[in-house]
């Protein structure tokens, strides 16, 4: 489940390197103080400044404390994320950055989150037909930068329920399949991630139920998240939560146990990579 590319002769990288060295000129920085005040190498700041790389979120929080600009890299470096992604899908985005736990459910295609850059390509060029190739780049790349969150010293709990179907429906090629499992199987072993499969011989009880998000928080109400073809829509009610938790429970009891899902999933490699 997840997700008006800008022109193509506007690079938001760009615009956004211009910004930092426009106002680190403006307060007589070198590239080197500016580095050493957000954390950075100065090459690290002057791929930044030349487009070369998005910036990291630290990046943009140093520079508003180097610059006082109170917000405002930090605001222009998730205008860039919002960018690529359909505006139905910026409020959850928004709630995942901030989740501590973060429950999914999918039964078609594997989780955004952890898809692979050639599997999300792939996905991305059937869902846009009329995307342009640097469309289609834009969006993968914001789909892997989502991937940061994870990176934090205190990265939120990701509880991953994949159906059967969604190992099986090859997208793309065996390859490209071959290195979505892959995948899987390497982030299986984060302290911080489950992995769960739902086998084709659960039944109704996978079947019955359509692919869904839910994103709790440390403070703030739990929300529920579910799509559609024409956009993405937030749960806040107490009662359709309530209902969601109760089905999440029920797919982790008839989902296979993780240890037995990474068997599955490596025997089911072998026939995309005999």
């Amino acid at each position: 489940m997840d997700e008006t590319t800008p022109p193509e002769h506007f690079n938001p990288l760009q615009s956004f390197g211009r910004d930092v060295k426009r106002v680190r000129l403006g307060r007589n920085l070198t590239q080197k103080h500016l580095g050493h005040a957000a954390g950075y190498s100065y090459a690290y700041v002057s791929m930044v400044e030349s487009g070369k790389v998005k910036a990291s979120e630290k990046f943009a929080d140093g520079c508003d404390l180097a610059f006082g600009t109170n917000g405002l890299f930090a605001g222009m470096l998730r205008r860039i994320d919002e960018g690529d992604h359909p505006s139905w899908f910026v409020p959850y985005l928004d709630l995942e950055r901030k989740a501590s736990r973060i429950l999914t459910y999918e039964t078609n295609l594997v989780s955004g989150v952890v898809q692979t850059e050639e599997y999300a390509r792939a996905v991305f060029r059937v869902s846009n037909p009329g995307a342009s190739a640097k469309g289609i780049e834009d969006k993968v790349a914001a789909r892997l930068r989502r991937r940061e969150v994870f990176e934090r010293d205190a990265p939120p709990r990701l509880w991953v329920i994949l159906h059967e179907a969604c190992l099986r429906t090859v997208i793309e090629s065996a390859e490209v399949m071959a290195g979505q499992l892959d995948y899987l199987i390497a982030v299986a072993a984060s302290p911080h991630l489950e992995l769960q499969v739902m086998p084709f011989s659960a039944g109704i009880a996978a079947t019955s139920t359509m692919p869904f998000i839910v994103l709790r928080f440390l403070d703030s109400p739990t929300v529920l998240y579910t799509e559609t073809r024409v956009g993405g829509r937030m749960h806040d009610s107490a009662q359709t939560v309530d209902s969601a938790l109760d089905d999440y429970d029920l797919l982790r009891a008839h989902a296979l146990a993780p240890d037995k899902s990474l068997a599955l999933i490596k025997n089911l490699l072998k026939e995309y990579r005999p």
